[in-house]
């Protein structure tokens, strides 16, 4: 089967006496992975909004918009442009609330068809082996 399990086998059993078991994954539940994946999806939507508000809060303390503001007015001869007016928070946070909703529906969905593809692919391959020692 697998040379490096079997390595393992003889390292474990010639250091401490335990049992090794190998076994296959050859199924995994659909709405269990569509849980799973919603869960990892809803969490990282919330990391991206909490990082969003934290990097406009440090951006917005710095001073950059208001420097980037006298720079675009400089440019552009306008000396009322205000990036702040035009990407404030309010803005920002609901963009970023769009962008999450949309990685939450998308990442559910990635979830379910890896759980239908590996499911599918398990007839063909036999599933994954895997190797695990009680200890």
């Amino acid at each position: 089967m697998s040379s490096v399990a079997e390595k393992l086998a003889r390292k474990s059993s010639r250091t401490v006496s335990t049992k090794q078991v190998r076994l296959k994954l050859v199924y995994v539940d659909f709405w269990s992975a569509v849980k799973l994946s919603f869960l990892i999806a809803v969490a990282l939507g919330i990391v991206l909004i909490v990082g969003t508000f934290l990097i406009w809060m440090v951006l917005a303390q710095t001073g950059i918009f208001d420097r980037l503001s006298g720079l675009f007015g400089e440019i552009s001869g306008d000396s009322s442009f205000s990036l702040t007016a035009t990407f404030g928070l309010p803005q920002v946070l609901g963009f970023t609330l769009v962008i999450a909703l949309l990685n939450v529906i998308v990442g559910t969905a990635l979830g379910a068809i890896s759980a239908v593809l590996y499911n599918l692919s398990v007839r063909i391959s036999g599933g994954l082996l895997v190797g695990f020692t009680n200890q």
